[in-house]
């Protein structure tokens, strides 16, 4: 017979309150079953606090609809509803349950162990049975799960085989009538089976008909008895429903199987082996009349020992990692050590960070940051030096922290150079210097939020490019500390040429005022620089966002000068906003250089070509900007062509070739290009093909036109266009 061709139990639909009441009333017959489909390897204190799991958790969340047209109820499918499907439930949750784990699944609820109910510090296991109930142990344990299932069903439950077939089918398992032929070759082979036992196991045929489940007042009702339980039923060890289903007490109206049966003569066991579905309802397969025995004691106090080092590890290292409160700790925002060894030692002691005195830079012979002197209010105050050379070796995770492009953020190798130590802007500052980067550590006066660090490379830095260092930026200002050999500081607004600059004042310390600057703005409205004065001369500092100010420079790369003559400040004038280009990108220098003229065609006038190339301190990654300027001195510049990592406008190529399409004043449209004073020939092909001897070329284009362009040096060598 197919299981497909089987008519399913007409049960009706079933509301949560009538399951409740169902599992209420019949729970230790539930956990009885679901106890003996689980597999027997689980372990008999698992199995217990399974069985228990499992059917606690077989409420149906809603009303559960019944088939639309049930048919008439036969004999045999005579159960309650609720309990049906609460029995169902459980019997899929064991199958579930006594499936192996796989290693890529993702595992049931069911395959875990359970959450509730939970025991601590004791084992629970039923009352120990005899041989029968051993060798019946040892028969469940060679039946599959289906198998086991369908045993209870037909011995327990007193089910016939077609609606163990239906049963099963319903909860899910594979192959039903497999497992019944399984369960019915294991009985039929088994050693010692007598025939009657065998045949009290399995259902009736013929005219019989079992005893249903509706008959039955719980587990443990005999067919032959009618009399009411002993009195003397005992309580269980966990604590279950009361009255007739708590747990640990026989919930049927009739004496076990075992009483029924004639003593033997001793007066103990009795003179027959009991059938398969008697010892089914003997205590050895009831999980609600437990027995408690201790776990392993010697296990428990061995992790009872390893629980209390890791918890005295855990409080030992949150002590080492912070401190409570809101005030600095000992080394402030900084992460926890990492290393010991006396390096490293030395070079976070404040006591060890070196003082140069402020009468050694007059003697001097180089003008570098190592003749700085010590300069601030709190270059005494070792708690704040101890914290800024903390966290220049550890940033927290709460530290801002910023590097120019290049810069190495280690700590430092020895003891660094103080240069400056005081309170700037609402905040102290400390200014430190360890022969190649310039390290600015900053917390608030008031709070411990918001600690900043911030690297920059300072390597070889001398004279001009060693005079000033950004010490504060608050509200778009900046603040520069300026070294002890100058005498003078101004700002000057590069966008307005022919305006003087005006003196800037600084405190006994350096300190300048503050001075808004370009690097913070957002529109080009005007570009502050600062322009220094000492016994040498006059130099001008572009804030470029870092900490060291840009050193800007005019004319060739072979002989530069400071930008502070009238032509450099005209022409700065008008390519002063493409140094936003730059911004961050660890520039040393910025060095302007006009490289050719050019005569307009139309007589629009004689425009000029200027070559902008900015040097980093790292050595690498120059940029270099080719700008065309019109006749018209008011207006700015218009960027030509740009490429990074080239040589061009530089001390080893200074040569530069550039163009640009430009529409003449009558609206006609010329391509223009310009290169270096070494250009003996400037050609252009593609959309336009024209040749012009001499550094320049116009050539007549339509607009949107695109072209190549190559220039040929008076020693016969080809030179390609910046781009």
């Amino acid at each position: 017979m197919s299981t497909q061709d089987l008519v399913p139990s007409p049960v009706g639909p079933v509301d949560v309150e009538q399951a409740e009441a169902a599992l209420v009333e019949r729970y230790p017959r539930l956990v009885r079953i679901a106890y003996l489909v689980l597999p027997p390897t689980m372990g008999r204190s698992r199995r217990v606090l399974t069985a228990h799991a499992l059917v606690q958790r077989a409420l149906p969340r809603r009303r559960v609809p019944g088939p639309a047209v049930p048919e008439p109820r036969r004999p045999e499918d005579a159960v309650d509803p609720g309990y049906a499907y609460v029995r169902g439930e459980v019997l899929r949750q064991a199958l579930v349950a006594g499936r192996p784990l796989r290693r890529l699944a993702v595992p049931r609820r069911a395959q875990l162990p359970p959450l509730l109910p939970q025991v601590w510090g004791l084992r629970l296991y039923p009352r120990a049975g005899g041989a029968d109930e051993l060798a019946l142990d040892q028969l469940l344990s060679r039946l599959s799960g289906p198998a086991r299932a369908a045993y209870v069903l037909r011995g327990l439950e007193r089910q016939g085989d077609a609606e163990v077939l239906r049963v099963l089918a319903s909860v899910g398992a594979e192959d039903p009538e497999s497992a019944l032929a399984e369960l019915t070759g294991l009985e039929d082979g088994a050693e010692g089976e007598e025939p009657e036992a065998r045949e009290e196991a399995r259902a009736p045929r013929g005219g019989e008909r079992p005893e249903r489940v509706a008959e039955q007042a719980g587990p443990g009702r005999s067919r032959h008895a009618t009399a009411p339980p002993p009195p003397e039923a005992t309580s269980g060890a966990t604590g279950g429903p009361t009255g007739d289903t708590g747990a640990g007490t026989n919930a049927g109206t009739g004496p076990s199987p075992a009483a029924t049966a004639p003593p033997a003569p001793d007066g103990g066991a009795a003179g027959r082996r009991l059938s398969g579905a008697s010892l089914l309802e003997s205590a050895e397969f009831d999980p609600c009349n437990l027995q408690a025995r201790p776990g392993d004691l010697l296990r428990r106090r061995q992790h009872g020992r390893a629980v209390l080092v890791g918890a005295a590890a855990l409080l030992v290292c949150g002590a080492l990692l912070g401190l409570p409160g809101d005030g600095w700790g000992r080394n402030g925002a900084a992460a926890p050590s990492y290393a010991r060894n006396p390096a490293a030692e030395a070079a976070l002691d404040p006591a060890a960070v070196k003082r140069v005195g402020p009468a050694v830079w007059p003697g001097a012979v180089r003008r570098d940051f190592s003749v700085w002197p010590a300069r601030g209010d709190l270059v005494g105050d070792a708690a704040l030096l101890r914290r800024a050379l903390a966290v220049w070796a550890r940033p927290g995770g709460t530290v801002e922290s910023s590097a120019t492009p290049g810069t190495p953020v280690g700590p430092p190798m020895g003891p660094p150079q103080l240069l400056f130590a005081g309170r700037v802007d609402g905040a102290r500052v400390v200014l430190l210097h360890d022969g190649l980067r310039v390290v600015r550590y900053a917390e608030p006066v008031a709070g411990t939020a918001g600690a900043a660090l911030d690297f920059a490379r300072a390597d070889a830095a001398e004279g001009p490019e060693a005079e000033a260092v950004v010490v504060s930026r608050a509200d778009g200002n900046v603040r520069y500390l300026t070294a002890p050999w100058v005498t003078g500081a101004s700002v000057r607004d590069l966008l307005m040429p022919g305006k003087e600059p005006w003196a800037l004042g600084r405190d006994a310390h350096g300190v300048t005022d503050a001075v808004p600057s370009p690097a913070l703005a957002r529109e080009c409205e005007r570009w502050n620089t600062l322009q220094l004065k000492d016994d040498s001369g006059s130099r001008v500092l572009g804030d470029l966002g870092e900490l060291l100010p840009a050193r800007l420079l005019w004319g060739p790369p072979g002989a530069p000068v400071d930008a502070t003559g009238r032509e450099a400040r005209a022409v700065w004038a008008r390519t002063a906003c493409q140094m936003s280009t730059v911004l961050g990108q660890g520039v040393r220098s910025v060095r302007a250089w006009r490289f050719a003229r050019q005569t307009l065609p139309e007589g629009a006038g004689r425009a000029a070509w200027v070559c902008t190339r900015a040097e980093t301190w790292r050595g690498t990654g120059p940029r270099v900007l080719a700008q065309f300027l019109p006749p018209d001195r008011k207006a700015p510049a218009a960027l030509a062509a740009r490429a990074q990592d080239a040589p061009a406008c530089g001390v080893r190529e200074p040569r530069v070739l550039a163009g640009a399409l430009w529409q003449a004043p009558g609206g006609g449209w010329y391509v223009l290009a310009a290169g270096g004073p070494d250009v003996a020939s400037v050609a252009v092909t593609g959309a336009v093909t024209a040749r012009a001897d001499g550094p320049a070329l116009a050539a007549k284009a339509a607009a949107g036109t695109r072209a190549e362009l190559s220039a040929t040096l008076e020693d016969g060598r080809r030179m390609p266009a910046l781009r």
